[in-house]
């Protein structure tokens, strides 16, 4: 099990989904990631999305830490029956939604209302690079991206820098030993 870190549901557990399959973003990295959103970004009121969301934990923290309407995008049913076990037990709804398919192909279906306001992608470590790409442009394409939105990308400390598209300019990458978030802002 993991925790909610810090705001109003702070400390309370949430389940992980069973088996192999999902890398939850551990406690010290999700701290880093939310003090650095934090920084740039008011996350009171704000739109969050969570792509590649195994248990849900980083859109939870987001929700906990203020923001109104958080999306979570999973394909795995395991990891999305977890989410919606931790959406009833942290009682998230409405403000938290799950959306169940594959990330490129929701991206691609466009943005059906306010775009987000941060976005964090969590791809499998093995996804290619041209894949990671491709969910990028859709962020732009689609219309998710809020003007000046900051999006965070966790990827392995052993693959190479994001290929951020244009409409996104790269900002920083912080390493955390295995795990490496890159982060760009919308332009």
């Amino acid at each position: 099990m993991t925790r909610i870190v810090a705001g109003a549901l702070g400390g309370r557990r949430i389940a992980a989904p069973p088996g192999a399959g999902t890398r939850p973003t551990s406690d010290r990295v999700r701290e880093a990631l939310f003090s650095a959103v934090q920084s740039e970004v008011d996350l009171d009121g704000a739109r969050f999305a969570d792509l590649y969301a195994g248990s849900g934990a980083v859109g939870l923290e987001a929700m906990s830490r203020g923001a109104a309407h958080v999306l979570l995008v999973e394909s795995d049913p395991r990891a999305a029956r977890a989410i919606r076990e931790n959406v009833a037990a942290l009682r998230a709804a409405p403000a938290v939604r799950l959306v169940t398919g594959k990330v490129a192909t929701v991206l691609a279906a466009g943005c059906d209302g306010d775009p987000y306001d941060v976005v964090f992608a969590d791809p499998p470590y093995a996804l290619p690079d041209a894949d990671l790409t491709a969910v990028l442009a859709a962020l732009v394409d689609g219309g998710w991206l809020a003007p000046r939105a900051l999006v965070v990308v966790e990827r392995s400390s052993r693959t190479g820098p994001v290929g951020w598209v244009e409409g996104v300019t790269a900002q920083r990458s912080r390493r955390y030993g295995e795990t490496t978030l890159w982060y760009g802002r919308r332009s």
